[in-house]
């Protein structure tokens, strides 16, 4: 077994996994505390490697296939080096072991020929829920199936007219965050399916603003949120989706994960239960709720009579 001990964490490999454990020390960004223990797939590993630093020691990085990880997909390489859990300081006297450490990991990647190609789904987990974000103008909180948000006073007349946002997880086709620059606010923006007008994120009903550098915690929380949600849509390079009546709900996994795509083979049929609602009146009664909060970005001003009769278009075209 491979091990490294510091001051920021401790990484060990036993030749399966690379385990990630974030320091307790305060100098420890919020982002690795509050996501805690990341236990890593050999095969979801595309490399890794020290980088020496002189006089101040190196760093030591672990490089995730494309679509292995949701953080590694939200934050799409733009977390700072302090904050990613796949990244570890490594003092200067410790050199050694870290490029140990490397060999190991390497001698394993081409031992079991593990690709560094994109994967068709997720093999960690994401970010256990409930989690919660706060944010410029709101705050957003996830359990794993609805999405709440709810703002405060210095959200937009657009917004807080129309009073708290409930989405449903099966509504959303992805997430958006977009880290804070500078002074600049971030957001996280939940895209819902369909159609729906291009807004400023201040403007958005479904858009939480972020706070600048001056809250880096509250950020953090909002890309760790979105991983969680973005673990449970379908993976974006999964195939059609499987038969559904194949399986069971104790044996169906979390959609876009390993375990959801092996889950069902095999199994016995369900029980009957109470029906669901089919896709065609889910998706009218989602078709009404834009209508009504396009009526409502109409009549505040955010949308002028031209983009709302154009979006109102689109939308009552799907009927």
């Amino acid at each position: 077994m491979a091990e490294i001990l510091q001051r920021a964490g401790a990484w060990t490999f036993d030749g399966e996994t690379v385990r990630i454990v974030p320091g307790t020390e305060r100098q420890v960004h919020q982002l690795r505390k509050v996501l805690g223990e990341v236990a890593v797939p050999l095969r979801a590993v595309a490399g890794i490697a020290y980088e020496p630093g002189g006089r101040k020691g190196g760093r030591l990085r672990l490089r995730l296939r494309d679509g292995a990880d949701p953080l590694s997909q939200v934050a799409g390489g733009r977390l700072p080096d302090a904050a990613d859990p796949y990244q570890l300081a490594v003092e200067r006297d410790r050199t050694g072991v870290a490029e140990y450490f490397v060999e190991e990991v390497r001698n394993a990647l081409l031992l079991e020929e593990v690709p560094d190609t994109p994967c068709d789904r997720y093999l960690l987990p994401g970010p256990p829920v409930p989690l919660t974000a706060t944010g410029t103008d709101g705050t957003v909180a996830f359990d794993g199936e609805h999405i709440q948000l709810e703002w405060n006073w210095m959200a937009e007349q657009s917004k807080s007219s129309a009073g708290p946002r409930r989405l449903l997880l099966q509504e959303l086709e992805g997430v958006e965050w977009i880290p804070a620059l500078g002074w600049e606010n971030g957001s996280l923006r939940f895209r819902p399916r369909g159609t729906y007008p291009a807004l400023k994120p201040q403007h958005d009903p479904n858009c939480l603003l972020l706070w600048g550098v001056r809250q880096t915690r509250e950020t953090g929380g909002a890309v760790l949120l979105a991983a969680a949600v973005v673990a449970r849509l379908p993976h974006p390079l999964a195939g059609p989706p499987a038969d559904t009546t194949a399986g069971t709900p104790e044996t169906a996994g979390t959609p876009g994960t390993e375990a959801g795509a092996q889950a069902g083979a095999g199994s016995r049929a369900p029980e009957l239960s109470a029906p669901a609602p089919s896709p065609a009146t889910a998706d009218h009664d989602g078709l009404l709720r834009r209508l009504r909060e396009l009526g409502e970005l109409h009549s505040t001003g955010v949308l002028t009579d031209d983009e709302f009769a154009l979006a109102k278009k689109a939308i009552l075209d799907r009927f």
